[in-house]
Formats: structure tokens, C-alpha cells, sequence
């Protein structure tokens, strides 16, 4: 799971906006400004049974920048599903 969904800077972070694009969500902001420190992405790519298609998991799971704040994410989109 991406540590972002619990980041005080999720909202304005280039890094999670990259990953929104990754996964063709929408963004939390059009202009992200803070740029995060060393942050660590792993990618999972899988392809589902019996498809030629290719899945592509983006998570952001380390970052030098972060700063709990939990439930972040889901206050700022409520009664959404948080990305897992």
C-alpha cells in the first residue's frame, strides 16, 4: 500500500501526483509544489490470467519527506475508497 494515503503532503506532493497519473486517477491537486526527498517506489507488474494484458502496481513505500497524518487521503476525498 502506498504510504502516501497517510502523508500530510499528499495533496501538493509531485511524487503521488506521478503515481495518480501512473494509475489514471484523478489528481488531489493540478499543481503540486513540494518535492519529496528520496522517496522509494516499488512497481508490481502482473498479468492477469489467461491476458496478454500487462498490470503495472505503483506504491510509494519509503520517503524521507513523510509525515504521518492518518486518514489524509480520505478526508480530503470522503466516502471514497482509499487506493490500495
Amino acid at each position: 500500500m502506498c504510504i502516501c494515503v497517510n502523508c500530510e503532503y499528499v495533496d501538493r506532493c509531485t511524487t503521488y501526483h506521478a503515481v495518480e497519473e501512473q494509475h489514471q486517477q484523478p489528481h488531489l491537486s493540478d499543481r503540486p509544489v513540494f518535492e519529496a526527498m528520496n522517496p522509494s517506489i516499488n512497481v508490481n507488474i502482473r498479468t492477469p490470467d489467461h491476458s496478454t494484458e500487462v498490470e503495472m502496481e505503483w506504491d510509494v513505500v519509503g520517503c524521507d519527506s513523510f509525515q504521518a497524518d492518518m486518514g489524509k487521503w480520505s478526508r480530503l476525498r470522503p466516502g471514497e475508497l482509499v487506493p490500495t
